[in-house]
C-alpha cells in the first residue's frame, strides 16, 4: 500500500488530500487534516478521486479511428505515425486552418500550464479556444482593465471581512470559482459567528441564499441595474470612508455621476427588487467597517456580464475597500505571475490584438469567443478551420448551441484529442491520445494560487510512476509540437531542455543571477518539475538560487507536503498594477461605453427566463461518469410552485423547453426555492448518441442545456461572451403519445 498527500485537481479549491493506493489502484480518499489550506476540508469531488481514476470506462491505449467508423486501440508510435501522416499538411499550408480547444482541466496541471504554450506556437495558430470565454472574460476584461492583468483577480478577504456580498454565486455548492478557499460553508459560518452579515443576490434560495443574512432574489441578467443603484445610493448619500480610496485611482466622481441616473426606484422594476430593498443593501455595504463583494458565473454568463463584474469593482472601490483587509485584495502566487513579475511600460492589454476570420469578434488572453468556434470550421473560404487538436475538453458538451458545434466537427478533415473518454467531442477525432493517471502528476497550482484568500505554497509529488504504456501529457504535447514544427524525430528530452532554457533566462533575470548558476540549481529536474522549481526560486518567496539563502524552492516544498503558510494577503497597490499609467482608471471606455446598451434594455419585456446552476458533484461535462449525481432529478428543469400551476405541470412530467436556438425534453421538479418566472437547469449534459464510452453517463444522459444557448445572437457585447442566464424559453407539456 502507498500512502500520500495530493493536492485535489478538479476545482478551485484545490484541497488537500490522503490518498491511498493498492497497486495502481486508489482505495482510499480522505481529506487531509493538516493542509495549509484546506484544513481537513473536501468536498464530494475530491472525495470522488478513486473512481475518477479507477474509472473502467477511462481510455488507457491510444485509439485509431477505422475506415468503418469505429475506434481501434493502437501503440504510440503508430498513433503518432498517424498524427505525423496528416497534421503537417495543415500546420504547413495554413497553420490557422487548425485550432486549438483546451477544457477547464488543462488549467488544473502543470503540464498544459507549462507546455500548452508550445504546442500552439509550434502549430502557429490563433485559433485557440477555451471554456474561459464562456464562463470568465467579463471578469477578466474588468480586471484587466482596472488593475491591468487579467489573471491577478482582486479577491475577497473573506477571513476578516464584515460584510459579504455575493453575486450569481453559489459557493456551498461550488466551493467557490475564482476564489480559492476551501470550506466556504465554516468561512461563511465564521462571518455569521463573529457578527459579520452576508447577503446573497441570486434569482434562486440557493445553499448559500439560505444561509445569508439577506437574500435579494433577483431577476436575471439584471446584477448590472442593480449595482448602479446600489452606486446611486452610495452617491445620493455621499461615501461613508472617502480618505480610504486608494489614491491611485482616477474617476470616482464621474463614477459616482454615471450612477446617479440608475436610482433604485428607475430600476425596480426591471430587477424584481423593491427600492427599499436595494437601499438596504447599499446602506450596509457602505457602512460596514470592513466590506467585500464578489460576483462569479451568474454574472459572467448574461447579457450585461462585463458591466456587471466591473460595477462590483467600482463598489469595493468607492467603499473604500480596495486593497484592505476585510476588502477585496491581491494575491502574491508563490510561482509568480503576470502581477508579480517586472512591469514593462507601456504594458500590453491581452484583448482585441486579433479578430476572428469570419465576424471579426476580438480575442482575449491568447483566445477566440467560443462562440466563434463552429463557425470558423462552417464557413468556407481562405483561412477555414479544417483541423483540430483537443486537450482535456468537451466543446460538443461546453460550448452554445451544441447542435452546431457538433455538425462543427463532423465536418472537420482532421482532429486529434488528448482525452481520457470517449465522448461527444472525441468520438468524432481521428486519433485519440489518454492521458496517464492523475497519481503520476505532481502538483502546484500555478494558475489557481492567484486566486488564494491567503498565501499558501503547495506541491504535492507524483504517486506513481509512469507505467508501460504511458506518456505524461507534457510529453504528448510535446511529441505533438515536433509533428507540427516538421521535426518529427527531435526527442521530448531535447524538447523540453529548449523550452527549459528559455525559463532558465527568464529566471536568472528575476533572480538577478547568472543564467550559468540558474541552471546548475535545476539541473538534477527535467519537466514540470524543473519549469516549477525556476518558477518558485525566482518567484517572490524564492531562495534566488542562492545555495546559502532559506527561501522557497521545490526541494522545501517536497519536504513540506502539507504546505507552507505565508500569512494573510497584505496590501499590494501600488506595486501589483500593471495599467499603461500605473494608476486605476475607474471609467475604462471600453466599459462604459456599454451603458447606452444597458440603458435601452433595461425595462425590456421579460417571460419565462432559464438560467444554469451548480451541482455538488458535477464539474461542466467530464465528471458525470465517474461521479454521476445522486439525486434521481439531477438534469430536472427546476420550477416555482406559481409556474407549475400556470404551466399545467407536476413533478415528474415531461416538458418541451423550448429557446429562440433549439429545443431539448426534460423533466420537471416543482421546488419553492425557484423565484416565479425563472427556470433552472444544469449544463454540460446530454449524453446522448452513437460512439460513447461512457456508460454511465450515457445511461442518464439528462438534458443538453447547451443546445438552447445561441452563439449568434445575444453577446456581452465588450467581450463576445454567450448569454446562458437568462434566455427566454417556452415550456410545454408533452403529451402522452411524445413522451
Amino acid at each position: 500500500m502507498t500512502v500520500g498527500q495530493r493536492i485535489c485537481p478538479l476545482c478551485e479549491s484545490t484541497c488537500g488530500l490522503v490518498v491511498e493506493l493498492t497497486g495502481r489502484s486508489v482505495t482510499s480518499v480522505a481529506p487531509n487534516p493538516d493542509d495549509a489550506l484546506s484544513a481537513g476540508h473536501s468536498c464530494a469531488k475530491g472525495l470522488g478521486l478513486g473512481r475518477i481514476e479507477n474509472d473502467p470506462d477511462r481510455i488507457r491505449t491510444p485509439l485509431l479511428r477505422t475506415p468503418s467508423g469505429d475506434f481501434r486501440p493502437v501503440d504510440w508510435a503508430e498513433a503518432f505515425a498517424e498524427i505525423g501522416r496528416r497534421l503537417p499538411e495543415f500546420v504547413a499550408a495554413d497553420p490557422g486552418s487548425c485550432a486549438i480547444y483546451h477544457g477547464n482541466p488543462a488549467a488544473h496541471h502543470l503540464d498544459a500550464t507549462f507546455y500548452l504554450g508550445e504546442l500552439i506556437a509550434a502549430v502557429g495558430t490563433r485559433n485557440v479556444y477555451s471554456p474561459a470565454s464562456v464562463d470568465t472574460w467579463p471578469k477578466n476584461l474588468a480586471h484587466m482593465l482596472l488593475y491591468g492583468t487579467g489573471l491577478g483577480l482582486s479577491l475577497p478577504d473573506i477571513d476578516r471581512t464584515d460584510h459579504l456580498l455575493i453575486l450569481g454565486s453559489n459557493p456551498l455548492v461550488s466551493n467557490g470559482s475564482t476564489v480559492t478557499a476551501p470550506g466556504m460553508d465554516e468561512r461563511l459560518r465564521a462571518l455569521r459567528k463573529r457578527g459579520g452579515t452576508l447577503v446573497v443576490v441570486d434569482p434562486v434560495r440557493t445553499r448559500t441564499a439560505e444561509m445569508a443574512d439577506v437574500h435579494v432574489p433577483i431577476l436575471p441578467g439584471t446584477d448590472a441595474l442593480f449595482l448602479l443603484a446600489v452606486l446611486a445610493v452610495i452617491a445620493e448619500e455621499g461615501p461613508a470612508r472617502p480618505e480610504r480610496i486608494p489614491d491611485v485611482v482616477d474617476g470616482v466622481d464621474e463614477a459616482l455621476a454615471m450612477a446617479r441616473e440608475f436610482s433604485p426606484e428607475s430600476v425596480a422594476g426591471a430587477c424584481g427588487i423593491d427600492a427599499e430593498t436595494i437601499r438596504a443593501v447599499a446602506r450596509g455595504f457602505a457602512t460596514a467597517p470592513a466590506a467585500v463583494a464578489h460576483s462569479r458565473i451568474g454574472t459572467c454568463m448574461q447579457e450585461f456580464g462585463t458591466l456587471a463584474n466591473w460595477l462590483v469593482e467600482v463598489l469595493t472601490v468607492v467603499t473604500g475597500n480596495l486593497d484592505r483587509p476585510g476588502g477585496a485584495m491581491f494575491s502574491l502566487p508563490a510561482a509568480g505571475g503576470p502581477n508579480t513579475w517586472p512591469v514593462t511600460r507601456p504594458p500590453t492589454l491581452m484583448f482585441d490584438r486579433w479578430r476572428s476570420r469570419v465576424r471579426g469578434l476580438p480575442e482575449a488572453l491568447g483566445e477566440l469567443p467560443a462562440v466563434c468556434f463552429a463557425e470558423e470550421i462552417l464557413t468556407p473560404g481562405p483561412g477555414r478551420t479544417r483541423a483540430l487538436i483537443t486537450i482535456a475538453g468537451n466543446p460538443a458538451r461546453s460550448l452554445p448551441n451544441s447542435g452546431v458545434v457538433e455538425t462543427a466537427l463532423e465536418s472537420l478533415e482532421f482532429m486529434v484529442s488528448v482525452d481520457c473518454y470517449l465522448n461527444e467531442t472525441t468520438r468524432h477525432a481521428d486519433v485519440i491520445l489518454p492521458p496517464p493517471p492523475l497519481m503520476t502528476r505532481g502538483h502546484h497550482d500555478v494558475t489557481l494560487s492567484h486566486f488564494q484568500i491567503r498565501n499558501v505554497a503547495r506541491y504535492t509529488p507524483p504517486l506513481l510512476e509512469l507505467g508501460d504504456g504511458e506518456l505524461g501529457e507534457w510529453q504528448i504535447m510535446l511529441r505533438l509540437a515536433a509533428i507540427a514544427q516538421g521535426t518529427p524525430d527531435r526527442t521530448v528530452a531535447e524538447m523540453d531542455d529548449a523550452v527549459a532554457a528559455v525559463a532558465v533566462r527568464r529566471a536568472a533575470k528575476l533572480s538577478g543571477r547568472d543564467p550559468g548558476i540558474v541552471e546548475s540549481a535545476v539541473a538534477g529536474r527535467s519537466g514540470p518539475q524543473r519549469l516549477l522549481d525556476l518558477r518558485l526560486r525566482s518567484g517572490p518567496y524564492g531562495d534566488r538560487f542562492d545555495d546559502d539563502g532559506d527561501g522557497l524552492t521545490l526541494a522545501l516544498l517536497e519536504s513540506n507536503p502539507d504546505g507552507i503558510d505565508f500569512g494573510p494577503l497584505q496590501s499590494r497597490l501600488p506595486g501589483v498594477l500593471r495599467t499603461p499609467s500605473g494608476r486605476i482608471d475607474l471609467m475604462p471606455e471600453l466599459i462604459t461605453a456599454d451603458l447606452p446598451r444597458l440603458r435601452a434594455a433595461s425595462m425590456a419585456p421579460r417571460g419565462l427566463v432559464l438560467i444554469n446552476r451548480r451541482q455538488r458533484r458535477g464539474m461542466n461535462s467530464w465528471l458525470h461518469n465517474a461521479l454521476p449525481q445522486t439525486d434521481d432529478g439531477q438534469c430536472a428543469l427546476l420550477t416555482s410552485p406559481r409556474d407549475a400551476v400556470e404551466l399545467g405541470v407536476v413533478d415528474g412530467d415531461l416538458v418541451a423547453v423550448t429557446s429562440p436556438t433549439s429545443t431539448v425534453v426534460a423533466e420537471i421538479r416543482v421546488d419553492d426555492a425557484m423565484r416565479p418566472g425563472v427556470v433552472s437547469m444544469p449544463h454540460g449534459w446530454g449524453h446522448d448518441g452513437p460512439g460513447l464510452r461512457t456508460s454511465r453517463a450515457a445511461a442518464a444522459p439528462g438534458a443538453n442545456y447547451n443546445a438552447l444557448v445561441t452563439d449568434t445572437g445575444h453577446l456581452d457585447v465588450p467581450t463576445s461572451s454567450p448569454v446562458f442566464n437568462g434566455i427566454p424559453v417556452t415550456v410545454t407539456l408533452m403529451s402522452e403519445e411524445k413522451r
